[in-house]
């Protein structure tokens, strides 16, 4: 009870602090399947993001099997779970990616990053509350599954993006995802992009296959920002540690992925912050005067 109590004072202070300061974007990319090209997806984006003047950090919320340094190739020697220890300082584990993002890495093969307490939580609270660094956007790479770990940090974000292939199973995952997190958590606004659809017409008939679903058994609002297109591109810039904009700029999937990039940029900041904020998130602000 004490520790629940805790957690609502710190969440209720950082919502407070939040709304004197200018505010992140926060945007969760998520699936509930793996292997739709989620991890994908969110670097493209930030690199994207980045290279029209947004300042952007990823958060590689796959807090137990983390690939966002592998796939771009970076040296990652402290983690998130060195921040959490309290062997150093958010600040301290950042590293540089393409077009200058930050990353905040997670660790891999580490079963107690997948089960935080709340103790826990609240010292990820304390982490961002000390970020220095001014950022614009926060893209959050969550973990496949439906878990309350990627329940938490989805639910955390102003925007929910569910990245979905044309493949029973993703879809299934997707709307179970989607569900639980109407249903149960109060979200009903969520962003589908259509990953790998050989054309246009596939991917709005991936979506059409979704909200059919949705629009009968669930109180949420589906739209469809992206239709990414099937790149051989793609495989070729993750072999080379690459993002596709950056290894292949002038490739469909690169053209789609700017596109979705300068997209997102222009989505609304909502004025006051919602009630169901979790923990890293309340404490995200520029620093006074960026």
């Amino acid at each position: 009870m004490y520790n629940n109590y805790l957690t609502q004072f710190n969440q209720a202070s950082g919502l407070k602090m939040m709304q004197k300061n200018k505010k992140v974007k926060v945007i969760a990319v998520t699936g509930g399947k793996g292997g739709v090209g989620k991890t994908n997806v969110t670097l493209n984006m930030a690199v994207a993001m980045a290279a029209q003047g947004k300042r952007v950090m990823v958060l590689d919320a796959d807090l137990g099997l983390a690939n966002v340094d592998v796939m771009l190739g970076l040296r990652v020697t402290r983690n998130l779970s060195h921040v959490l220890r309290g062997e150093c300082q958010l600040e301290d584990i950042l590293v540089e990616g393409p077009n200058g993002i930050l990353i905040a890495p997670a660790t891999s093969g580490t079963q107690s990053m997948v089960e935080l307490s709340q103790t826990e939580h609240a010292g990820l609270i304390r982490a961002f509350s000390e970020l220095k660094t001014p950022i614009d956007v926060l893209l959050v790479d969550t973990a496949a599954g439906i878990s309350e770990m990627v329940l938490s940090f989805s639910r955390a974000a102003q925007d929910i993006l569910v990245v979905v292939c044309d493949e029973p199973t993703s879809i299934t995952d997707a709307y179970a995802l989607i569900k639980i997190l109407s249903n149960e958590h109060g979200c009903y606004k969520f962003k589908i992009v259509a990953n790998m659809v050989h054309n246009l017409r596939e991917g709005q008939e991936l979506y059409t296959k979704l909200t059919r679903v949705t629009d009968r058994f669930l109180d949420a609002t589906l739209e469809l920002v992206a239709c990414i297109p099937y790149d051989n591109n793609v495989r070729q810039a993750v072999r080379k540690q690459k993002v596709i904009v950056d290894g292949f700029p002038k490739s469909p999937a690169s053209l789609a992925f700017r596109s979705l990039a300068s997209k997102a940029a222009s989505w609304p900041i909502p004025d006051q912050a919602r009630g169901h904020l979790e923990f890293f998130i309340e404490s995200l602000l520029n620093t006074p005067g960026s």
